[in-house]
């Protein structure tokens, strides 16, 4: 995934840019997170869509509705995400009526959903064509009412060394978490815990370690805070050695003050809604129903695992799974739930943890 974050100004003729001058009066500042594309890295897409409010889907107006755009846009609805402004890019590789006629298959495809009323903009992305219609829109989007009364609960979406080779010990910098805030507040020197935390291998059997450590220092892109709530990306600058988070190998983790996780589980109980198709293939294919023993991916927060189907309510739409891989879990979060179609994991439906 990749990130970005911008701040939009509003001019004195009224008119939007990301531009700062004298005359220009900041309005929002957004946090961007760029999920791939691609079909191979649906887990990382997903893993994305946990942690925002809003979503752009770019449409190419030259390509049309992909099997990789429904499956993306079905990925927002397992995620529970509602607001979504959809971009027709490459207006200026087509023609007028080639254009209309892309815009009224995007009409079309989001027909009886929630992103039914969602605007649609067409945009030159190289000519910089109506970027200020998406930026009216941003600007327009209602901000979710924040829990900042509840424990924090913080969403490592990566984890990194940002230490430079040959950085002299004195003045290394501590391991980097990089997430969301969902719920709570951060403060620079709380004590935290990390959980699952650790993978180890002890006694010949793979094992999960919580690890607890300190905030040094809190950074909201390029300033540093001493306090942060939920609504934008940031990083956490900790006392860990910044071996252990190298590499992304805390991704996927849940930050809390220290003792406000709950254990850790290598079952869990989802309930459960599928889609009528499987998304991302070319050909129609029925989702078939869910059986015991087969093996699923979950999407849990930023966690991705793999589990066995070991018992199935059909009355209740519930079903109870052994994990390869253990999750924090959060009693109501979105799941989202795919199954190997073809070599390839497809997103089949979602369903939430109980």
């Amino acid at each position: 995934m990749g990130y970005a974050e911008v701040i939009i100004y509003k001019k004195k003729d009224g008119s939007l840019t990301t531009k700062k001058d004298k005359d220009t009066t900041p309005l929002r500042y957004i946090s961007f997170i760029d999920a791939p594309g691609h079909e191979m890295l649906m887990a990382t897409m997903l893993s994305g869509a946990a942690t925002i409010d809003a979503a752009i889907l770019v449409i190419s107006a030259q390509e049309g509705i992909k099997p990789q755009t429904k499956e993306h846009f079905m990925a927002l609805k397992a995620k529970n995400v509602k607001k979504t402004i959809i971009v027709q890019n490459k207006i200026d590789l087509v023609s007028k009526e080639e254009a209309i006629k892309n815009y009224n298959e995007i009409k079309k495809f989001v027909r009886g959903t929630v992103a039914e009323n969602s605007p649609i903009i067409p945009v030159s992305a190289l000519q910089e064509i109506n970027i200020d219609k998406i930026l009216e829109e941003l600007v327009k989007i209602e901000i979710p009412e924040r829990n900042i009364k509840d424990k924090p609960i913080f969403l490592v979406a990566r984890s990194f060394d940002i230490n430079r080779p040959g950085t002299n010990i004195s003045e290394l910098k501590g391991g980097v978490l990089g997430g969301i805030l969902k719920s709570g507040k951060l403060s620079a020197g709380e004590e935290i815990e990390i959980k699952p935390g650790l993978n180890l291998i002890k006694s010949n059997q793979q094992v999960y370690e919580t690890i607890t450590t300190k905030i040094l220092s809190i950074h909201k892109g390029n300033e540093i805070v001493k306090e942060v709530t939920p609504g934008a990306s940031i990083s956490l600058e900790t006392e860990l050695d910044p071996f252990i988070t190298k590499t992304d190998s805390l991704t996927g983790c849940l930050v809390s003050l220290k003792g406000k996780l709950p254990e850790i589980v290598n079952k869990t109980k989802i309930k459960y809604n599928l889609f009528p198709e499987v998304l991302g293939v070319q050909e129609r294919k029925d989702v078939d129903a869910l059986k015991t023993k087969e093996m699923l991916m979950l999407s849990v927060n930023t966690t991705i695992t793999v589990g066995s189907v070991e018992k199935i309510d059909l009355k209740n739409n519930l079903i109870e799974l052994n994990l390869n891989i253990p999750i924090v879990p959060i009693i109501g979060e979105n799941v989202g739930i795919a199954r190997n179609v073809g070599g390839h994991w497809r997103l089949i439906g979602f369903g939430e943890i109980v």
